[in-house]
Formats: structure tokens, sequence, C-alpha cells
């Protein structure tokens, strides 16, 4: 893209964790911001565009840093099994459907844990026009010595590592790795990065063998998170699972997470459940309160394509569960972008600042309005111009 594009925003949240500026300009050329300044100072350029956004927030895109794509978020037991069954074509339409969704959301990367090979490949090509998401996979979960031994270390961005289950999954529904394989695995990481998830006593084991960040870490206890402040590993608190979980616990358990239409599946419920959630939720939000105040580096993850948990939209409500825990807007803005960029090495994402990519969400009205007002977007950048594939009203085909 060539020549000089100005953009006047009415606030402006950059991504560092900076205080809100308001009525500042962005200066961008052949993609790139190489100007910020006070919208009172705008230079008069000849034959520069300007986009006037004074009654609106720019702010970074989003980065969710636990994602499955190849995994439907339906409450319908029916659609999941046949989801897990799908053929590579009905797979890639599924994964197609899921990365629109995310970009829908202003979520324009994510740390996939899926073995996303042959499916997403033809979308990279369009990467410069704006028409894809920044993904990062794994290759596929390691739960086994045979697991990484298969391919996963050569064939993924990133290690993910199921040290133990998910919150959600019923206790030993797999074989567990031992400390001693969690070890050898990652001896033999390269120069990857590693996600061990979860527990208490797991963390301390794969803080102790040397990963690089934790996912859930539900109980971990504070211990672990002065270790991870020391070591700066990162965490990736993934709360909405837990209040997910809760807002299901009435009825069997199954809750469509689409806030703005919430249903709950029916079913009896799970006795016990109620409570179990309840606990699980309110000890993850003090152990994210106290992860602030020891400096944890933490980033945000839905876990999206869990059930209930849908691509993209998800990414507003785990970010509301930050600013509970106490986290400022823009801590909460710094987590959902730089923090997850950084990590997984996106480059063409987070902070906004000179020498960066012009590439950013816009939000219409007011920063009190955020996070709930990035369900709907008033407008995607990329590379410093609009995105080719966003549009704020969809127009529907039959």
């Amino acid at each position: 893209m060539g020549g000089t594009r100005f953009i006047v925003a009415g606030s402006f949240i950059d991504g560092s964790g900076a205080d809100v500026r308001r009525n500042v300009f962005l200066k961008v050329e052949d993609t790139i911001i190489t100007a910020i300044g006070s919208a009172a100072d705008l230079p008069r350029q000849e034959g520069a565009a300007i986009d006037d956004f004074s009654h609106c927030v720019i702010l970074p895109a989003l980065v969710d840093c636990s994602v499955s794509l190849t995994r439907s978020p339906s409450v319908d037991r029916q659609v999941r099994l046949a989801a897990d069954e799908a053929g590579l074509a009905e797979m890639a339409a599924m994964v197609e459907r899921h990365i629109s969704y995310c970009h829908a959301y202003g979520v324009l990367g994510v740390a996939a844990s899926d073995d996303l090979t042959g499916l997403v490949e033809h979308y990279q090509e369009g990467m410069a026009q704006g028409s894809i998401i920044d993904i990062r996979t794994s290759g596929g979960l390691c739960r086994s010595l045979q697991d990484c031994a298969a391919g996963n270390p050569a064939g993924g961005d990133f290690l993910k590592i199921g040290y133990s289950g998910n919150i959600e999954d019923e206790e030993g529904s797999y074989p567990r790795l031992s400390q001693e394989e969690l070890c050898r695995i990652l001896e033999h990481k390269g120069g990857k990065k590693a996600v061990v998830a979860n527990g208490r006593q797991q963390v301390a084991e794969a803080l102790a063998a040397g990963c690089d960040a934790i996912e859930q870490g539900y109980g971990m206890g504070e211990d672990n998170l002065r270790k991870m402040a020391e070591q700066d590993v990162l965490w990736i608190p993934s709360v909405l699972r837990a209040k997910n979980g809760l807002d299901g616990a009435g009825s069997s358990g199954d809750v469509c997470c689409r806030f703005s239409q919430r249903y709950v599946a029916p079913g009896k419920p799970v006795p016990g459940a109620e409570a179990f959630w309840k606990k699980m939720l309110a000890e993850q939000l003090t152990q994210l309160r106290l992860a602030r105040e020891l400096g944890v580096r933490t980033a945000v993850g839905t876990g999206a394509g869990s059930v209930g948990i849908l691509h993209g939209e998800s990414m507003a409500e785990e970010m509301k569960l930050f600013i509970k825990a106490g986290y400022s807007l823009e801590e909460t803005i710094r987590c959902a972008s730089e923090n997850g960029a950084g990590f997984f090495g996106m480059e063409k994402l987070g902070t906004l600042t000179v020498g960066r990519k012009a590439t950013f969400l816009i939000a219409r009205g007011t920063v009190q309005q955020l996070p709930r007002k990035l369900s709907y977007l008033e407008g995607i950048f990329v590379d410093g111009a609009p995105s080719v594939t966003y549009h704020k009203n969809p127009v529907k085909v039959a």
C-alpha cells in the first residue's frame, strides 16, 4: 500500500498499559505507523487521506491465546460428535467459519491447540490483504511421549502439553505424563515455547521443568504465582471456563455462551455442580487479582471451541473477568493484545506505536463502553487500510 494516511481517534489505547489518550492522530505510511500526536496538531499534507474516527476508540487487534479451531462449541452433543467425525472438506469449512468469527470480533491472532495441517495453508496467501487472522498452532496436544515423537515438536509453532486435564474434564480421562516425561519433552523442545496446564502440583512440576507458560492453573496457589513472577512465565488463566460452567450448572452443565442471547440447554442438573463452579470461579478471580499484584505476566485465552465458548465473541467476556479481578481497562487490553502477540511471535500485532504495523480495531462510542462494544465494531484496519473481509453490516446471501 502506497501513500500517506491520517487516522483521527477520539480516544486511543495503544496496548502498552498506558492511560487512554484523547483526540489523537495516527500517521500511516506504507502500512507502518510513522507518527502519533495530538489531533490539534494534525499536519495538512496535500493528497493524504484523512479518516475521521473522532467519535470512536482505536485499540490494538486482539489475540486469543487458547483456541481450538477444529472443535465445535455447540451445546448440542450430536453437533459436536459430527464435527469430531467430519471429513477433510467439512473440517476445512468449519475452520474457515471459526476464523471468520474470530475476525468479526477483532481477534486477529490465535494460538490454536489443533493440528491444522492442510486446513489453513490456502488462507496464508491472503494475510497481507487482511483476509486471515494470524494463527500459531501447536500441531496438536501433547499428552504423551508418543504424541511428541509423532511429530508435534517438528510440526507446530509451539508446544501445548496436556500435563493434566482441562478443568471441565473428568479426572483420569486420559493417561497423565510423568514429571520425568515432561522434563524430557521440555529438554528437546528446541527454540519453541511450551504451554502447560493445569492444577497446583502439576504447575509446580511444570515450572521446575522449565515451561514458558501455564494455561488455566486452577488451584495452583500463591507459591506458584510467585515463582511465575520470578521466572517471567506467562499465565493464561481462562477464567471464562469456570464462568461458563457456573452459568450452565442448573441444567446438565451445558450452556450457550452467546451472551447477547444466552440460553441454557435442557437437562437434569448435576448434583454439586453449581457449588463446584462457583468455588472455582471465585478462586480463579482471586488468583488473577493476586497475579496482578505480584506482577505475573498474563494473557487472555478463552478456550474457544470448548462447549458453549464461541470463537471471537467470547473474547470480550474473558476481558470483563480480568476487569472484575481488578485489572484496569488499559491493563486488560495489554493482556488481550501485546502480551499474547509478543509471546507467540505475532509481529504484525501488539502495541500500537511508531514503527509498528497499523493494524487496529475501531469501536464506536466511549472508552467506558469497552469491552462490550467489541461485539459490534465500527471497523478493522489491517496494515493501514480497512480490512477487506470485515463488514459492519454483513449482507446475508442465500
